[in-house]
């Protein structure tokens, strides 16, 4: 899996943007965000890995059942993943995250930001 199918599929989405935040300490590193929130963050140096939003419960699940998941580096270790995509994991689970991460930081921001988000 590469960067650029990382990209195709996160700004398919609905109110999807991308920037270099993070520019004043490492301009290499891609957010994406949902609304102005984060959901997905790529450092363009070492693209080996990505971070993403992940229900509690499931992120420690997800750590036990996959070498290739571990704790966010750098982030907020209950919330986020630090996911491979070096070819260890199946793409069909690393898409399958980050959608979850999209709908983690949507479900976060409450019934009228889904709405948005939904088109409705």
């Amino acid at each position: 899996m590469n960067v650029e199918q990382i990209r195709e599929h996160c700004i398919r989405k609905n109110e999807v943007t991308e920037s270099f935040p993070f520019s004043e300490f490492n301009d290499g590193v891609l957010v994406f965000k949902v609304a102005g929130k984060m959901f997905l963050l790529i450092d363009l140096g070492n693209p080996e890995s990505i971070n993403l939003k992940c229900d509690p419960e499931r992120a420690i699940e997800l750590r036990v059942q996959y070498d290739d998941i571990i704790a966010g580096f750098h982030m907020n270790k209950k919330h986020w993943n630090t996911v491979m995509i070096n070819g260890s994991l199946e793409e069909k689970l690393i898409f399958e995250l980050i959608d979850h991460s999209y709908e983690m930081v949507v479900k976060g921001m409450g019934k009228k930001a889904e709405k948005l988000l939904s088109g409705k």
